[in-house]
């Protein structure tokens, strides 16, 4: 359902086009958001130095979203979407490999930001303004990018061959990078992200101490308890 949601995004994107079409396609991200649908640019910032399974699951999650954006793909698929989808892979084989990762790697920061904002503080601006923005701006997203491939035609996939994976794979690991940059740049603490519901209950609520947390936040902690 989260690659589905993309790809209504996308065709709505390719048929309206523009700052507009742009902005339509935070439709989308805001269905994965607001139903807790699994997309790997939402999720990928979860594994980060997770055990081989959660990794596993993450590429399932993958496999699944692509799914859904190749199923949208044959539904909505017409001569105009096939040409717009065509200009935009011709730009990224254009750009190399190389220069998709990297290009992929503000996009999974965008996304990271957005699905934070949106999740734990109910902040839709990121969002709002990041889907445009990494549109715009031309920064590969590997799930949408899946819909655009699926909707180029069988003769178009099989001219470019490998030189598309050869794309698309870099567009994945950027982005997954970029979906963790914060974690990679600023050493993100502990207390910074919030337990699972799972955690929460199994600690009794309470969220355990590290070393990482404020000396001010501890001894706050630290009265309240002593009051009680």
């Amino acid at each position: 359902m989260a690659g589905g949601a993309i790809g209504i995004a996308a065709t709505v994107y390719l048929k309206v086009g523009g700052v507009t079409g742009a902005v339509m396609f935070a439709f989308g991200l805001i269905v994965v958001v607001m139903m807790k649908l699994p997309l790997f640019t939402g999720q990928a910032q979860h594994v980060w130095s997770r055990r081989g399974t959660d990794l596993s699951l993450l590429g399932l999650m993958l496999l699944m979203n692509l799914g859904g954006c190749f199923l949208l793909s044959a539904l909505t698929v017409t001569p105009e979407i096939r040409e717009a989808s065509q200009n935009i892979i011709l730009m990224r084989l254009g750009k190399g490999p190389l220069m998709c990762g990297l290009l992929s790697i503000p996009c999974g920061f965008i996304m990271t930001a957005a699905v934070r904002g949106a999740g734990m503080k109910k902040n839709w601006l990121p969002l709002l303004f990041g889907v445009p923005a990494f549109i715009i701006c031309g920064f590969p997203h590997c799930i949408a990018d899946s819909y655009y491939y699926a909707s180029c035609g069988r003769d178009f996939l099989a001219l470019h061959g490998w030189n598309l994976l050869a794309a698309y794979l870099p567009t994945v690991a950027g982005n997954y990078i970029g979906c963790n940059l914060y974690r990679l740049v600023i050493d993100m603490p502990a207390w910074f992200t919030p337990l699972t519901e799972r955690e929460e209950a199994s600690s009794g609520g309470a969220m355990p101490e590290t070393d990482s947390m404020p000396r001010k936040r501890r001894a706050v902690k630290a009265g309240s308890a002593k009051a009680e």
